[in-house]
């Protein structure tokens, strides 16, 4: 008896990601699965029954779903409820004064009462006019009764008020540890506002959650964000124990519009064994898996914290002289933390940004891995935004995959120039030469350090234009199609999960996007206004534009 479809698309341009089959003009799906991908005039015949829905994309363009490599999932279930104070044009963040008008009308439009804290997330301090920089004086003038943190756009520090300075337990008596940083006024040892990288992970670990009632709808809003984006499968970068049974409580309630990936988080890695030993790792179940773990070695090169073999050509933002960055552990410590996690057969996400952090990583692998050094543990270096060549033959020949962040080239670009230099600043996120060594990199956005926008991501990979409108390295500009296969068959590879997603094919899950134009063919430099007209779950949608 023949099994018909479900829905059959046709009408518009079919993108498959499949190097056998690249382009089609039909695709069916059944039971959540896609069953066929062809040509319109054999696959209709073959596939329609009577209760087959036949779906007209009427010009629009469908592509397999987007998957992201990395972004912070757990963040979006609160971004609801902060403050944007991104740089135009994703925010209103252009100064000091605008940040701290933004925060005032939040916090009257949503009646906040005293004491309860305000979260900001986006503060860019590499883009204030004149250096004229954000400081917890500024925010006490207004907020003297409500704690008030603004997030450092890298997500790895905020600007404190005096009022979440207490909160914190943060004074003057408080010593900086190492890796960290903790802003003092000129000549003293008060805070100024603020703080970073080591020092921020308490206050980050202690920061407000959702209350039980409402951990499923700020789920679900969290995940329809990533939908709007035409993503299927989220990332969660850097999971802390607690948050682990969040995400798995809220999909158990209902909150499973789509995948997540979690990676919970090093030092909190044996509290998670605890409830998930490492066979459970890998599978999905409620469409939430633990894909491995994360390691963090270093900061964000805008907020001058990646580690680096030489200088920034400025100060530190301490107002450190040559200062190269810090790495907040010893190497030691970071082979244990490689070792722990090979030996358990677990994947390994690294963030490393600067070159120095990417060597200290592979000599991690080098002390971890001795003796097997190329085997494919699925170990992904996550942003390699500074990696030197020398280091990217040793991702091939470690076999590293490296997650790039070529949205730093348009938000960031003009910054790197400046605080690393032109021909640095070129080879930043090196995509074309990832690719032509052979290897398969991912792409990412980094959420909430830039905005959820996949179309964007590929935009930046093709054009790497800065927001000045500089060319930040045009011999590593990648073709549209090589930048899709970033956050669709690669991105699957690197959860290994090919055999399901990643492109369009008979068997595959029928996780797809609907755009209202085909990156293959518009100009370049239109990309990024092509707009998510629906995205397909497993056959069902879960958000229509």
């Amino acid at each position: 008896m023949t099994e018909y479809a479900d829905v059959i698309y046709t009408g518009g341009d079919i993108v498959t990601i499949d190097e056998h089959n690249p382009s089609a003009t039909a695709l069916a799906v059944r039971a959540g699965r896609i069953t066929a991908v062809g040509e319109s005039d054999d696959l209709v015949p073959a596939h329609r029954g009577p209760a087959t829905r036949m779906v007209d994309l009427d010009g629009a363009t469908l592509l397999p779903g987007f998957l992201d490599p990395h972004s912070h999932y757990i963040n979006s279930l609160t971004v609801a409820n902060q403050v944007n104070v991104f740089a135009p044009p994703a925010g209103p963040g252009s100064d000091v004064d605008a940040i701290v008008a933004a925060l005032r009308t939040f916090r009257d439009s949503h009646r906040i009462p005293p004491g309860e804290m305000i979260v900001a997330y986006g503060y860019d301090d590499t883009l204030m006019p004149g250096g004229r920089l954000l400081h917890k004086d500024d925010l006490d003038v207004d907020f003297g009764a409500n704690p008030v943190l603004v997030g450092h756009v890298s997500m790895h520090g905020a600007v404190l008020n005096s009022a979440a300075m207490r909160m914190f337990d943060i004074t003057a008596d408080t010593e900086t540890p190492p890796g960290g940083v903790i802003v003092r006024k000129e000549g003293t040892t008060e805070p100024d506002g603020l703080v970073m990288e080591t020092a921020f992970l308490p206050i980050f670990a202690a920061m407000p959650k959702p209350t039980p009632s409402q951990e499923i709808t700020w789920s679900k809003a969290g995940q329809m964000l990533y939908a709007a984006a035409g993503i299927t499968t989220a990332h969660e970068g850097a999971t802390h124990a607690a948050d682990v049974e969040l995400i798995y409580r809220a999909a158990e309630g209902g909150a499973r519009l789509i995948d997540v990936v979690a990676y919970p988080f090093i030092l909190e890695l044996d509290e998670v064994l605890h409830r998930h030993p490492p066979a459970t790792f890998g599978s999905y179940h409620n469409r939430v898996k633990l894909g491995g773990v994360k390691v963090t070695l270093d900061g964000s090169p805008q907020g001058r914290t990646a580690y680096f073999t030489t200088p920034y050509l400025v100060d530190g933002p301490d107002g450190q002289h040559n200062w190269c960055g810090e790495l907040g552990f010893s190497q030691e410590t970071v082979n244990g933390w490689f070792k722990q996690v090979y030996d358990l057969g677990l994947p390994l996400d690294i963030h490393a940004n600067g070159d120095a952090a990417i060597d200290v990583a592979l000599s991690a692998h080098e002390f971890a891995a001795a003796g097997d050094l190329g085997r494919d543990r699925l170990t992904v270096m996550v942003h390699s935004q500074f990696v030197r060549r020398d280091q990217l033959q040793r991702y091939v020949d470690y076999k590293i995959i490296p997650s790039f962040f070529t949205p730093h080239t348009f938000y960031f670009g003009d910054a790197h120039v400046r605080l690393r230099g032109k021909t640095q600043a070129d080879f930043l996120s090196p995509m074309r030469a990832a690719i032509d060594l052979g290897l398969r990199p991912t792409n990412h956005t980094d959420f909430v350090v830039t905005p959820l926008d996949q179309m964007f991501v590929v935009w930046t990979a093709v054009n790497r234009i800065s927001r000045g409108g500089a060319t930040i390295g045009a011999d590593q500009r990648v073709t549209p199609l090589e930048a899709l296969k970033a956050i669709t068959i690669n991105a699957a590879r690197q959860y290994r999960e090919a055999d399901t997603k990643g492109s369009l094919e008979a068997g595959k899950l029928a996780d797809l996007v609907v755009l209202d134009g085909n990156p293959l063919t518009v100009d370049p430099d239109a990309i990024k206004d092509i707009r998510v007209v629906e995205t397909i779950k497993e056959g069902e949608t879960v958000y229509r534009g």
